[in-house]
């Protein structure tokens, strides 16, 4: 009878121990969670290589940089608010554009090469432009092609120069690499924005890009 009372209050004490192990671990678990969830910095060394297309100011405070694909309408939408930080923070931004073209969108990989073709003779910041707000006059062109030979004109560029520029394979290369390093940071979306190399999470709302800019700015002006 004694050691039936004993040996039921052994199991009551181990299972209340457990029980009491289980709750300390749950509030561990809990209590790390948030710094778990602190974005992590990047390598300068994923987001930018030597020949990155750059605009803005190399000794800016603060770097931009964008994986886009110039026939993703969510990429269309966000150029006029990169275009807003830059003038609102003129000098203190340094924009870095990385090309990323996905698969589902036929002239992503040409409106690449045209703009990065445009590159070579110095403007590849007006073909940029010209890229993304004539987005819906080319994205379901069948001669995409046609069509920036005809901007690379208006822009004043060595046409003859920029056609054989768009086949070259230093370009398509130089594509490739950059989307290679935006699969080697798991990018499964455009655009992808990395301020100071901290990936953001994006809302649609320019304020909130430039609220955090200014916060990035307050840090490095400490």
């Amino acid at each position: 009878m004694l050691k039936g009372f004993f040996a039921s209050n052994k199991i009551v004490i181990l299972i209340s121990v457990v029980t009491l192990a289980i709750i300390i671990g749950g509030v561990f678990l809990f209590t790390k969670t948030p710094s778990q969830s602190t974005p992590q910095k990047v390598d300068n060394r994923l987001l930018i290589e030597s020949d990155s297309q750059k605009i803005g100011s190399p000794s800016a405070q603060v770097t931009l940089v964008e994986f886009g694909d110039y026939q993703c309408p969510a990429c269309g939408d966000y150029h006029p608010m990169v275009k807003q930080l830059l003038s609102d923070f003129n000098g203190k931004i340094n924009f870095i554009f990385r090309n990323f073209p996905l698969s589902q969108h036929p002239n992503a990989k040409i409106s690449s090469y045209a703009a990065e073709a445009a590159g070579l003779q110095g403007k590849f910041e007006e073909m940029h432009n010209k890229i993304y707000e004539t987005q819906n006059d080319w994205a379901n062109s069948s001669d995409a092609k046609s069509i920036f030979i005809g901007y690379a004109k208006d822009l004043g560029l060595d046409v003859d120069k920029f056609t054989k520029d768009l086949d070259s394979d230093t370009i398509k290369q130089k594509i490739d690499r950059d989307t290679n390093d935006g699969l080697t940071l798991k990018i499964n979306e455009t655009p992808t924005f990395y301020l100071d190399g901290i990936k953001q999470v994006l809302t649609g709302r320019y304020d909130d890009l430039k609220k955090a800019v200014e916060d990035e700015l307050s840090k490095t002006s400490k």
